[in-house]
This record gives C-alpha cells, structure tokens and sequence, in this order.
C-alpha cells in the first residue's frame, strides 16, 4: 500500500508540472504528434474531432477551418493542444446599429441585441429602447435601431379670452353705446409633459393648468332715454324691402327715427324712416318685414301701433 500511494503521489506531481509548463507563454513542452480527441464548438454546433497537431494553430491549419478577421477562437492559436481540450470558436455577425442620428456597419460575437450593443459601446439611457428589443436574438446582417427617448416637462403661457356683457343706462340717448369697462385677456400657464423619440415629438399630455392673471369682463352700456316728439296711431303693415330695422312713412323727413308699439301687446321697436309709404287704409307705416316681427306676427298682416317721433 505505502509503494501504491508513493506511486500516485508521483504521477500526480508529474501532471501537475507537466500542465503548469505547458500553459505558460513561452515554455511550451515539446509535445508529440500523437492523435488527441477533442471537442469542438463551432458557433453553437458540437462535435469531437481527434487531430495529431501539437498546437492550435495547426489544427485549423490541418482542418482548414476558416476564420473571419471579426472571428473569435478560444483558446488562443497558439496554445498546445492537450487530450480533451475543448474548442470554442464564435462566429462574428455583421450587423447595422442605427443611433444618434447615423447609421454604423459592426459585427459582434455576441447573440442578442444586448450583447452587440455592449460590444459596440453603445449606452442606453434610463428610457431609451431598441428595435428588435434588448432580448430577442440576432440574425447576420441584421439592423438595430436605437430609440433615444427624451421626457421632459414644458410650461407653455396662454391668453384667456374676456368675456363681454351689456347694460342699459336711462341716462343716455338710446344712440349711445359705449365701453364702460375695458376687456382685459387673463392669462394661464399650461404645464407640458412631452415624450420625444430620436428628437421627434410624439406625445404632448396636459399635467396642470394654473391661471397666473383672470380676465377682465369688458362692459357695455346702451343708452335707453328716448325724447318724445309728435305721436301718432294707426294700422302698421309690413313689406320684405331691406332686411334691416327700417320702414316706409309717407310724410316724416327721410333718416328720421320712430318708436313703433303694438297697441294690443305693448311690444315696441324703433326704426328708421328710408321709403314713402304706405297710402290708405288708415296705415300710418309700413314696417320692414324684420322689425314687424319683432312687434306682431307675419301671419296677421297688420297692427294697431303708436308711432312716436323720436327728437334725440
């Protein structure tokens, strides 16, 4: 027993330093030309293959295995080949990596498109994503297209338009109107959260709206105060002649103005005397179609009205 064990502590010595010689650059041991098997993995496809090369080198030499400038062996070529030696060889795929505004020709030895942009030092940042995505595998001569995402928050000023109203005076000659308060546009801060891809806006979300300055309401007055002149009554009747606030009166001065009111149910409107007419019948005016429909209805034809001249 003691001679067995003497025994395997010596053969165990020698392959020790048989493998430290061997693996140091340089001190490579004169190994013979015996046949070895070894196993090799060609991209991803295994098989065992026995040679009788002593280095590496020589073995793609004697198997005429071809290797791209891109193409990476492992170990290196100038390695001695031991019994089992494992062969890994990766196959570089020519690939487009289209980022930043330009497009690239690379290669990577790499399977997915993670690992080909980590070759090729490309960073992503926090946002950014790629098509095809970070995981899915890889083709030769596929594209990868790198998405730069921008999110970033604009603040945009707005006016708000004023709103208007109207008031009457009784103080004021029913021919006045004017602004008693003037219209002021507000304004309002419209804040922005806005996504870009490689520089191109694609979506524009409202977060919040502040108004920094409220709009001023403008105000209009309209004088009310109407001086009576000569008043008159008779029948109104209507004609379709301008489509304005006019009518026809055979003897008041042309431009004059009149108050007009159906008797029956105190309506009123005031009109402007431009035509002669009407003649007859106890009609006194002869309203435009519009302004006697704001008194009476169409259908009827005529009104009992008081016309008042009006003198301001």
């Amino acid at each position: 027993m003691k001679k067995i064990f003497i025994i395997l502590i010596l053969t165990a010595a020698f392959w020790a330093i048989y493998y430290f010689f061997a693996s140091r650059p340089g001190r490579e041991l004169i190994l013979d030309n015996s046949a070895k098997s070894l196993c090799v993995n060609d991209n991803g496809l295994f098989f065992n293959v026995t040679t009788s090369a002593s280095t590496l080198s020589d073995f793609v030499k004697e198997k005429n295995i071809k290797l791209a400038e891109h193409d990476k062996i492992i170990p290196a070529l100038d390695s001695s080949l031991l019994p089992g030696m494992n062969i890994t060889m990766k196959r570089a795929l020519k690939i487009k990596i289209m980022a930043d505004g330009k497009t690239s020709d690379a290669h990577t030895l790499e399977n997915s498109v993670a690992g080909a942009l980590w070759e090729n030092n490309i960073k992503l940042g926090e946002d950014d994503f790629t098509k095809p995505a970070l995981d899915k595998p890889l083709q030769n001569n596929a594209t990868i297209e790198v998405i730069r995402v921008d999110i970033k928050e604009e603040i945009v000023k707005k006016d708000i338009p004023f709103k208007t109203t109207s008031n009457e005076d009784d103080e004021l000659s029913w021919r006045t109107k004017k602004i008693t308060q003037r219209g002021e546009r507000g304004i309002k801060e419209i804040t922005y959260k806005i996504v870009s891809h490689n520089n191109k806006e694609i979506s524009r979300k409202v977060l919040k709206e502040t108004v920094t300055k409220e709009p001023v309401t403008e105000v209009v007055t309209q004088g009310t105060y109407v001086k009576i002149g000569k008043i008159h009554t008779g029948v109104a009747s209507w004609y379709a002649y301008t489509g304005t606030m006019a009518a026809a009166n055979p003897w008041l001065p042309m431009g004059s103005y009149v108050r007009v009111t159906n008797t029956e149910n105190g309506k009123s409107v005031i009109v402007k005397i431009n035509d002669r007419g009407p003649f007859g019948n106890g009609r006194i005016i002869d309203l435009d179609k519009v302004a006697f429909a704001k008194i009476a209805n169409l259908g009827a034809g005529v009104a009992n009205v008081k016309m008042e001249v009006i003198v301001n």
